[in-house]
């Protein structure tokens, strides 16, 4: 069997972009089950509710839903289960004497497939206010706006 290249998205964490203000971001190898594997390659997991906590010098996943493998039998997984992540040791050393300040979480954003192997892409985030959420609307509609009128005067369609 030929080795898989290439990067697979299985499932992004929009509403952690919304809610958060990214500050790193960091890749994690993930430790699974074979039944949690063929789960995530037919496209089936959410990180709704996801977050990640250090414990005792490891890192751990939590509340990531990977519904239960179809054709699997007595050895299926639960499908809310407590994963570890893999990570060096010092990114977990900087995790933790970041994590200890004040607001700051691990937030999942994505999870994919990378040469085979299942990674997912966590964040050190502070979490937004609702005036925060609000400005970054007001930003993006006003850069829509603004990119709508430029088309439109690059077409000759500008009106005053």
């Amino acid at each position: 069997m030929p080795k898989e290249r290439g990067h697979k998205v299985i499932v992004s964490n929009r509403k952690a972009r919304h809610d958060y203000s990214i500050l790193d971001t960091y890749e994690a190898g993930l430790v699974l089950v074979g039944t949690e594997v063929k789960s995530l390659r037919e496209g089936r997991a959410s990180l709704a509710d996801a977050f990640a906590t250090v414990d005792d010098g490891e890192v751990w996943l939590r509340n990531v839903h990977i519904p239960e493998y179809v054709q699997g039998t007595w050895t299926n997984h639960t499908p809310r289960r407590t994963r570890k992540l893999l990570l060096h040791r010092q990114e977990i050393e900087k995790l933790i004497g970041k994590t200890k300040e004040s607001g700051l979480s691990l937030v999942p954003l994505s999870m994919y497939f990378k040469d085979g192997k299942v990674k997912v892409e966590i964040a050190l985030a502070k979490g937004k206010k609702s005036y925060d959420k609000r400005q970054d609307i007001a930003k993006r509609d006003a850069q829509r706006t603004i990119s709508r009128a430029m088309g439109r005067a690059l077409k000759g369609r500008y009106n005053d």
